[in-house]
């Protein structure tokens, strides 16, 4: 496919109609004696022995392109490309084949680099769509043959969603991920004493069942109520951060990062996770076992990717 662009010499005496197609000009003897200003049979000559002397191959420089004649009808007409116009235009002695020549080559650049540009964004568009459709074969493939246990399905199904929602392969990869323009302002804080209380709650049915130590649930330098403090702290009488979404991804994984707790971060972090949600009447969609991949992916993230992961959160709850 072939795209027209328009020539004009410098002192405006010619101009011309000019095919760019697979990386080169290309112009018919007509177009070649307009611009050089000599006959046509002159040119037929010059552009004969070009392809005698073997200076060129006839099979690669010459292409026909589909054209409207004065007449109006449309005719396959044989066009050359730019190698033939510079060996017509050195033995014509012409300074115009050098002007078109300049012409020409800053053209090829920018159509180059604009082609690249636009190729490069397809193959990241599609790159995304195929990587979609591999992890759902991957999904397909672990689950039917019981290769993963309920943790590792719901992980798998939680990095499709992210990836169906927002293009996030690709944001993900390149940090791009956004914070939603939209959210919900807090509504209630989630008191320490009460956060406290919860996690007694859970440690003594956690002990009667035998998965928790006398260790679970202990705090260390008031690493907790420090957190707390941190996601409700104001800045110029504004607060810090917005919304519900950004304070829970925050308490989720301030718990699950910052270890406040000499055991059991991770069931802790999701623990006061889901109630500061419940207090803002907030629903998740995430199930248990969702949240507990949730909380496996903040844990094994690097404290660098700590801006992508709240992101991440905050768009899940969204």
């Amino acid at each position: 496919m072939s795209e027209v662009i328009i020539y004009k010499a410098k002192d405006g005496h010619i101009e011309l109609t000019v095919n760019l197609a697979d990386e080169t000009v290309w112009l018919t003897q007509k177009q070649l004696s307009d611009l050089f200003d000599k006959n046509i049979r002159t040119i037929s000559e010059h552009i004969n022995n070009i392809f005698d002397d073997g200076e060129l191959d006839k099979k690669s420089v010459i292409r026909k392109f589909r054209i409207t004649a004065a007449d109006g009808k449309s005719y396959d007409t044989q066009h050359y490309n730019l190698d033939v116009i510079i060996s017509v235009g050195y033995r014509v002695h012409s300074k115009l084949g050098t002007e078109f020549r300049q012409w020409a080559t800053t053209i090829l650049k920018e159509h180059l680099i604009r082609g690249y540009t636009t190729n490069e964004q397809r193959l990241a568009e599609r790159g995304i769509k195929e990587l979609q459709q591999s992890i759902q074969l991957l999904q397909k493939t672990l689950t039917r043959n019981e290769l993963v246990n309920d943790i590792g399905v719901e992980t798998i199904q939680l990095i499709m969603s992210y990836a169906k929602t927002w293009d996030l392969l690709l944001a993900y990869d390149e940090d791009e991920l956004k914070l939603p323009k939209y959210g919900k302002s807090s509504i209630a804080e989630l008191d320490y004493e009460s956060a406290c209380r919860a996690i007694e709650a859970l440690k003594a049915d956690l002990a009667s069942r035998n998965n928790a130590t006398a260790l679970f649930g202990n705090e260390r330098d008031q690493g907790l109520q420090g957190i707390l403090g941190n996601v409700e702290q104001t800045f110029d009488g504004k607060s810090l951060y917005k919304t519900i979404e950004e304070r829970a991804a925050h308490i989720l994984y301030f718990i699950i990062k910052d270890h406040p707790f000499s055991d059991g971060n991770k069931r802790i972090g999701c623990l006061i996770f889901l109630i500061y949600l419940k207090l803002q009447n907030k629903p998740i969609k995430l199930n248990d076992n969702g949240l507990a991949a949730l909380a496996l992916l903040v844990a094994e993230s690097d404290p660098k990717q700590k801006d992508l992961m709240i992101r991440l959160i905050v768009n899940l709850l969204i």
